[in-house]
């Protein structure tokens, strides 16, 4: 039903704009005044009145009579029709359509950024009211400063500090990967390349971002960890089958990309003035990008890292294929390590007991992940804000 109300919304809303833009039309072509709005905006007011009452009756109609009846159409109907019967009337040469209209609009876009800040502060108080639980059978202190996970043995461990040894372990590993390779190419691309080897390289390198995360971990754990670990043991060195190394360098090569088109696009947007001043006093072409365009830049490039950290650390496919499920406190790349949305993903998979510790652990650990990403967040908004006054 909703789908078929969702249509006769539609057909009603675009026979609102054809009535309101032929009434405002003819009032121009007689001859009277000057109209204040264009025939088009008496159409969009009219639509957006139309579109109004259909949503406002359909949803009580659903609140009333549920998502499947019959009322849900006929309700959207009567609305629209009777929005649209009230306001034709007000259609006049000194209407002011357009002013209306664009009120329509910006109540529209506050509603859409309510929705997802509501979204935002719902998911964060269902993680905090969960946590909050979980605390109060398991100790902050054991969770926050134990070196044991061990949610399924007897008694079950909560010490979370070998999944943040192994996530920080992992992120650092992709990020050496990705930094230099994605801030080099951005580099190239936009300073070096020609327009036709930019055309191919770039959608070439974002080609890349859209391969699923199951793919590169079975590359990771069919192809890079069987190479790092005969390459180990022919020099001696012990390499476990799964090995953080494996999983950071295939999460690196995943978010070069990421940095990469985001670092070439904010390179683009320096003024060429700038190049041009520098040029002028005698600096070369890689002075001015290391003196003049990657200092200018330095702010948009830093949100590109914390945006590829932040996007490393919430990757979970690669790590199980790749590191393991082993919750080994150690900053050994070449032992198996495991991240905290790997046992995120591990203690939620089958049925459970939702008000178990084990269960409730996985809250705890999104908690502590999202204040980890919030720190982030915060840390890469004062840089932006203390470089971005020398460059305005």
């Amino acid at each position: 039903m909703l789908v078929w109300t969702v249509l006769l919304a539609s057909v009603l809303a675009v026979g609102a704009f054809l009535a309101g833009q032929t009434r405002a039309s003819a009032l121009r072509v007689a001859g009277g005044p000057a109209l204040h709005s264009l025939p088009t905006y008496h159409g969009l007011f009219l639509a957006s009145g139309v579109i109004t009452g259909a949503v406002v009756a359909g949803l009580a109609a659903i609140l009333l009579f549920g998502t499947q009846s019959i009322a849900v159409p006929a309700a959207a109907a009567i609305g629209a029709a009777g929005a649209g019967a009230a306001l034709y009337p007000r259609i006049a040469s000194a209407f002011r359509a357009r002013n209306l209209f664009e009120r329509f609009v910006l109540a529209v876009l506050v509603l859409c950024s309510a929705v997802a800040v509501l979204t935002t502060i719902g998911i964060v108080f269902s993680v905090v009211f969960e946590t909050i639980v979980f605390f109060r059978q398991v100790s902050p202190l054991e969770f926050l400063f134990s070196a044991q996970w061990s949610p399924t043995s007897t008694p079950a461990s909560f010490g979370i500090l070998p999944l943040l040894v192994g996530t920080l372990l992992i992120t650092f590993i992709a990020i050496l990967v990705a930094g230099p390779l994605g801030l080099l190419s951005a580099i190239y691309m936009a300073e070096y390349a020609s327009g036709r080897m930019r055309s191919v390289l770039k959608p070439l390198l974002e080609m890349l971002a859209g391969i699923p995360t199951v793919v590169l971990g079975f590359f990771a754990a069919l192809t890079v960890a069987p190479l790092i670990r005969g390459s180990g043991e022919s020099i001696g060195l012990t390499v476990a089958s799964e090995s953080a190394l494996a999983a950071g360098l295939v999460m690196g090569m995943m978010i070069v990309p990421l940095i990469s088109s985001l670092s070439d696009d904010i390179i683009n947007a320096v003024p060429q003035s700038l190049r041009d001043g520098s040029y002028a006093m005698g600096a070369t072409k890689s002075e001015t990008i290391k003196r003049v365009v990657l200092p200018a830049a330095l702010p948009g490039i830093v949100s590109a890292f914390m945006l590829a950290i932040s996007r490393a650390i919430g990757e979970t496919m690669i790590v199980v294929m790749a590191a393991g499920l082993a919750a080994n406190l150690s900053i050994n790349p070449l032992a198996a390590v495991t991240t905290i949305t790997v046992q995120i993903a591990t203690l939620l998979v089958g049925d459970q007991e939702f008000d178990s510790p084990k269960t409730l652990s996985a809250f705890a650990l999104g908690f502590v992940l999202f204040i980890f990403t919030l720190a982030l967040n915060y840390i890469a908004l004062r840089i932006v804000q203390k470089y971005r006054e020398q460059y305005d």
